[in-house]
């Protein structure tokens, strides 16, 4: 037959000698009607029993005894603490052996403490029945919970970064700035998107000394031609000062360098006759 964990407990205790009267003649009734239950005390007797012996015997002082004695208030002599014997259990016999007088007192500790650890099971066992039922609730029917109660929603953020579109190709334009069809003096480059140009020096003339040369925008969508400033001493000159002009104007104008003096044109207008001239040819087409 099986038992619950009390009805083991109670044998367990009956066994220690620590239950109070009302418990241990619910034992003992049990007991009488129950030859398997009788079994299950037994068993405790003996293992109880073993762990007794287990433990070597220390003689105390006399003097322990003596304060023990004048504790309690008892006086002359008193019966031995008889453990139960570490032998097998036997079936029951009809007759019950008569009862042994034993000292309860240093097993009350235990007794308590099998008391304070059923509790603690118990309301350890309430506990975690409510927990699992909340979570039931909080996963199947949240709305049945208090505000204070719900799993509060996660809200991730998922940054996506999304390529940017390639860039297209801007035209790039390229004139050749020769005299009377010889060879290219400067080469000048200039970029749609930006409207930046370069001019690269290719042929070996120099400005003779005191002198510059100037770079000229000429167009008949303008009035006079416009200085794009001096061209540098090094290979190569890059500006930017073709922003303030529309499209049409810089892919069809016609570039010219004059030689000025030193430091370019002091009223913006051109002293010399050009002596290199091109127009531009688109080298790279753009985006169309």
């Amino acid at each position: 037959m099986a038992y619950s964990e009390d009805h083991i407990a109670l044998a367990a205790e009956y066994a220690l000698g620590t239950l109070d009267a009302g418990e241990r003649t619910q034992v003992e009734m049990m007991m009488a009607v129950d030859t398997e239950y009788t079994a299950v005390v037994h068993a405790w007797e003996y293992r109880l029993g073993v762990l007794n012996q287990m433990v070597g015997s220390v003689e105390p002082r006399p003097i322990v005894w003596e304060n023990i004695k004048a504790a309690v208030g008892h006086s002359g002599e008193q019966a031995a603490l008889v453990l139960p014997d570490a032998t097998p259990p036997v079936a029951p016999v009809a007759a019950e052996p008569a009862p042994v007088a034993v000292d309860n007192s240093n097993v009350i500790q235990l007794s308590g403490r099998l008391k304070r650890m059923r509790t603690f099971a118990s309301v350890a066992t309430a506990l975690a029945a409510a927990l699992i039922a909340m979570l039931a609730v909080q996963v199947y029917a949240p709305d049945l919970l208090p505000d204070g109660l719900r799993a509060k929603p996660r809200i991730r953020t998922v940054e996506v970064k999304i390529p940017a579109p390639p860039v297209a190709p801007s035209a790039q334009y390229v004139a050749l700035l020769q005299r009377d069809g010889g060879s290219p003096a400067f080469i000048l480059t200039i970029d749609a998107a930006t409207k930046n140009f370069t001019v690269r020096k290719v042929g070996g003339d120099t400005a003779e000394v005191g002198k510059s040369f100037e770079l000229w925008l000429i167009s008949d969508r303008l009035p006079q031609p416009r200085s794009l400033g001096i061209i540098g001493g090094g290979d190569f000159t890059a500006r930017p000062v073709l922003s303030s002009y529309d499209a049409n104007t810089i892919t069809g104008a016609t570039y010219a360098v004059t030689v000025e003096q030193a430091g370019g044109s002091s009223d913006g207008k051109p002293h010399s006759a050009p002596i290199y001239t091109g127009k531009l040819i688109e080298t790279v087409p753009g985006a169309r």
